[in-house]
């Protein structure tokens, strides 16, 4: 499949993605993630290793487009990321934060 990732274009295939990731320690997922294989990582490191390219170069975005269209499990953001009603911002930040352990 065709693809155009950070302005260029990269012809990828599904097996050519797993062997490209074969061996590739997953570090850990914390917003958007594929799932290769019995491995969930996460959408930046997967467009790193198959495109060679720096992380900031290319979104979160085209990666999840093309590994969607490939076959693969994909997971966006959690929806219930909505702000606190009623919180000013730094009660919002002190909530997100969670309290201290004991």
């Amino acid at each position: 499949m065709r693809c155009v990732i950070a302005r260029f274009p990269f012809d990828l295939t599904k097996s050519g993605v797993l062997q490209s990731m074969q061996g590739v320690k997953p570090e850990p997922a914390v917003g958007e993630s594929v799932i290769i294989g019995r491995r969930t990582y996460p959408v930046k490191q997967v467009g790193e290793v198959i495109t060679r390219q720096d992380r900031r170069d290319f979104s979160a975005g085209e990666v999840l487009r093309a590994m969607t269209r490939l076959g693969f499990t994909c997971r966006a953001l959690p929806q219930d990321t909505a702000p606190a009603r009623g919180l000013d911002p730094l009660q919002r930040a002190s909530a997100m934060l969670g309290t201290p352990a004991a």
